[in-house]
């Protein structure tokens, strides 16, 4: 039986991500945390959910090259979902040298440039390393890549994200995160064969549907895109796009974001805390978190168009889900290819969907 660790298993996404482990899979599970008293109360409440006692709190401090080596012991992984992105040094090499299989949820251009120096050493090792896991980034190019396994032939591929997670959201450092990647912002979209410049960015209108309706959309740039023209050659185009929110947020607070983080860059967590009040407090029904992607290619000589929509109420489910929904793959070894990998070029699409919707994510396809 497999034993995981989860770094920061008490934070919103981490303890998501421990209970979907117990319902769907048989693996053993271990809350890793500076703050074991307050990890133990999760525990308890899990261990009295599922049967087994599976569940257990270990210490664990990411700036501390030794209690990683002594939480690592007896792990086949480490599941990164706290907000440590300046510490990946130190927890990618301590599971190299346990000689343990890892997995993030953080996104950041630092933590990709180092886990990229060190991928031959991952594939030397025999390891797997997952990346850049969750809903955005993560979910983007397996969707592209699910439109084009039922394409002959894929053309375009536009990956479109509508957040509004409604009110009464505790505040957590995944914000903090956020905003540090607003720091490194690219914009760039794939056209006519070619990327844009970074810094260039494109406006469109995307219809979502009846309850949500028309919006215009912001091009933003994932890591995981890059690499999707050369998968998929006949690609002419591909991109994300985010979706306007309240025309307070977008015209007004997010100007004021920018202008604040450019003065004060250091200000992260009350910059953070001013997007999120604005978050809570602008935004209006429907409340839920979606992902789109609009495809077009051709299938037995004829065009086609695909839209596949997934979408959830709670954002942090929604990041936690995919990650278990491809864990699953890699628990009975479908995918367990050593190397260093973006979790939406690993998992293999299909099963991804098949097993998001058992967990409760809604999934709609239409084609044309």
């Amino acid at each position: 039986m497999s034993k995981i660790l989860i770094l920061g298993g008490t934070g919103q996404t981490g303890r998501l991500i421990a209970r979907h482990l117990l319902e769907h899979s048989e693996v053993d599970v271990s809350i890793g945390t500076r703050f074991i008293d307050k990890a133990q109360v999760l525990v308890d409440k899990l261990n009295n959910e599922y049967t087994g006692l599976r569940v257990s709190a270990v210490y664990t401090n990411v700036a501390d090259a030794e209690s990683l080596q002594a939480a690592f012991k007896d792990h086949a992984m480490v599941i990164v979902t706290a907000p440590t992105t300046a510490y990946t040094q130190t927890v990618a090499q301590t599971a190299l040298q346990a000689g343990i299989d890892y997995l993030d949820v953080q996104l950041g251009a630092q933590k990709w440039g180092y886990l990229q120096s060190i991928a031959e050493d991952i594939q030397r090792s025999g390891r797997t390393f997952i990346t850049e896991a969750g809903f955005h980034p993560g979910l983007p190019s397996a969707l592209v890549r699910y439109a084009a396994a039922h394409m002959d032939v894929i053309e375009s591929a536009v990956t479109v994200g509508y957040l509004n997670m409604g009110k009464g959201l505790p505040y957590t450092e995944a914000v903090d995160e956020l905003v540090e990647c607003f720091k490194d912002y690219q914009a760039q979209v794939y056209r006519n064969g070619q990327w844009t410049k970074p810094g260039a960015y494109d406006i469109r209108k995307i219809d979502f549907g009846s309850d949500i309706g028309l919006k215009r959309c912001y091009s933003m740039f994932f890591e995981e895109l890059r690499s999707l023209p050369e998968m998929y050659p006949s690609l002419r185009e591909v991109g994300f796009y985010i979706s306007e929110s309240h025309w307070m947020t977008d015209w007004v607070i997010m100007p004021l974001v920018w202008m604040w983080l450019k003065i004060m860059p250091r200000a992260v967590r009350p910059i953070g805390k001013f997007l999120w009040w604005s978050m809570g407090t602008f935004h209006k029904p429907p409340y839920r978190v979606e992902l789109q992607v609009q495809a077009a290619g051709k299938k037995d000589g004829q065009p086609i168009n695909t839209t596949l929509s997934i979408s959830h109420p709670d954002g942090y489910e929604l990041t936690a889900i995919p990650v278990v929904a491809a864990l699953l793959q890699y628990l009975d070894g479908s995918a367990c290819e050593p190397g260093l990998w973006m979790m939406g070029h690993w998992a293999e699409p299909d099963r991804l969907m098949t097993d998001m919707a058992k967990m409760g994510v809604t999934i709609t396809t239409h084609r044309s």
